[in-house]
């Protein structure tokens, strides 16, 4: 199964492609991400975020989707901003008929790390651990979009396990 992760974002959006093969190994197949220019009008940036998604969905032709959930302590303008963002690429999959999860940043850090509380460089080392790479996987928000795909692949196989 092939997972598209997504961690939103208006400026910065990181993507991750993770596959599981028929024995259980996760390997990555493509992470990145999608940064817009930031004196471009709102509506531009959400419409460039929304064909890079697409170009990417029409690549790989992932089975599901995982994107990280909405989480702001203090900054409303910021969590528009990401929630636009999010809604942005929950379009783009639905369009591409794309079943889609949700994850909380907790939920991400709990499945890749043990820890929800774990900071960013633990999630890169826990994320080149089960991918295997050589390196740490570049920048944060590929990273985190990585782990959002994981976070996906270890509750699927969870959920299909109780069934």
């Amino acid at each position: 199964m092939l997972v598209l992760g997504i961690d939103p974002g208006t400026a910065t959006t990181g993507y991750g492609l993770v596959r599981e093969s028929p024995q259980g190994d996760l390997e990555m197949v493509e992470c990145g991400v999608i940064s817009t220019p930031a004196g471009l009008e709102a509506e531009k940036r959400l419409k460039l975020l929304y064909d890079r998604i697409v170009e990417i969905l029409l690549l790989h032709r992932p089975e599901c989707g995982a994107v990280e959930k909405l989480f702001f302590r203090r900054n409303v303008t910021t969590a528009i901003a990401v929630g636009q963002a999010r809604g942005v690429a929950l379009l783009a999959m639905a369009q591409h008929q794309v079943a889609v999860a949700e994850y909380t940043p907790m939920q991400v850090k709990q499945a890749v790390s043990g820890y929800g509380g774990a900071d960013k460089h633990q999630v890169q080392v826990m994320v080149q651990a089960i991918l295997n790479l050589d390196a740490l996987p570049q920048p944060d928000d590929a990273a985190d979009a990585l782990a959002v795909a994981i976070c996906h692949l270890h509750s699927y196989r969870w959920n299909t396990a109780a069934e």
